[in-house]
Formats: structure tokens, sequence, C-alpha cells
């Protein structure tokens, strides 16, 4: 089965993930708070506008159990890293994620642990011989 499609999202949409990742099942209002301190109700609006998009795209599910209904983000974080890098290679690299990888190692700055980290992947990641 291939990996799920993650739907692009706007960066807008991305803070209410992130908010969600964060502090986990949330209220409107509460994500309101976190996101937009002493917003008032058009900072609400937004957060609500954000949410029916994300869960248009399924990226939230949401709870309507309670009267006051509860989101969850239903995509995780690596789940969209890895949906976005992917569709990156596809658009830029053939689909081959070498070509990233490889102008990141080039163009960025790695720390002793970021090296330790990519070379403990790569050893895990090795095909079997034979």
């Amino acid at each position: 089965m291939p990996p799920r499609q993650t739907p692009n999202v706007t960066d807008a949409e991305l803070r209410v993930l992130e908010a969600l990742w964060d502090l986990g099942p949330s209220t409107i209002r509460k994500l309101t708070d976190h996101l937009y301190p002493g917003g008032g109700q058009s900072s609400y609006a937004t957060v609500q506008k954000l949410l029916d998009r994300l869960e248009d795209a399924d990226c939230v599910v949401r709870d309507r159990s309670a009267m006051t209904h509860v989101f969850v983000a239903a995509v995780t974080r690596d789940e969209l890293i890895g949906g976005q890098l992917r569709a990156v290679a596809e658009r830029l690299c053939g689909g081959s994620v070498a070509p990233l990888l490889t102008h990141l190692l080039k163009t960025e700055s790695l720390s002793d642990d970021d090296r330790k980290e990519l070379r403990r992947l790569l050893s895990a990641h090795r095909p079997p011989h034979g």
C-alpha cells in the first residue's frame, strides 16, 4: 500500500497543526488562546476557518460528542514532513530523494549530533547482502 498522500498546508494551517501536536486534543478556544493571546472574536473565527479547512483535508478530526467540539491532529509531524519531501522529490528530482539529501549535505552546516544520526540511519537502512 503506497504512503498516504499528505496535502499541502498553508503556513497558517501549519501553525494550527503545530499547536495541536504540542497541546494535544484542543477546543477552538484553547487553540485561539494559544495562537493569538488576547485575540478577539476575529481570531476565534480565523482558527475556526483554519480547522474547517484542515478537517476537509483530513489533517484533523473533530470530536462532536460534546457540546464543545474537540480537535485532534490526524496527521503526525513526521507524516507531513515525509509527504512534503516526497512531493518535492517527485516535482524536482524525478522521485529520487538523493539529490535533496546531497544538496542539504553540501549547503547546510550539520552539527556533530546530526552527522552521527545520519550515519546511524544510513547504517540501519543498508540493503541485505547476497
